[in-house]
């Protein structure tokens, strides 16, 4: 029983880990073919959008604001996925510590 404690304790520690880690990391997309870039971080946070000059000057509003939105939808995607397979793969790993 002490020795499954003692696991769960690492497993959460773990966790702790591994959630800092994925908040530090930055994810980037882009839309209107690279005219807008988007960074958000692991935490889910926009971290910054870098807009073309030329279209910023067009001044169509209403594209400038989809693609703003495509580009940020786009990095939290890759976000989300990227948390999915680390907290999967940490799961794997508790899984198969507890079946030794």
């Amino acid at each position: 029983m002490q020795e499954m404690m003692q696991r769960a304790q690492q497993v959460q520690s773990r966790m702790g880990e591994v959630q800092q880690q994925l908040a530090a990391r930055r994810f980037e997309a882009s839309s209107g073919g690279g005219m807008v870039h988007a960074s958000v971080s692991g935490a889910l946070r926009v971290l910054s959008i870098e807009i073309e000059a030329s279209l910023a000057d067009a001044g169509d509003r209403a594209m400038l604001q989809d693609l703003i939105a495509a580009a940020v939808n786009a990095a939290l995607d890759k976000a989300q996925e990227s948390v999915q397979q680390e907290l999967a793969r940490l799961q794997q790993s508790m899984l198969v510590g507890i079946e030794s």
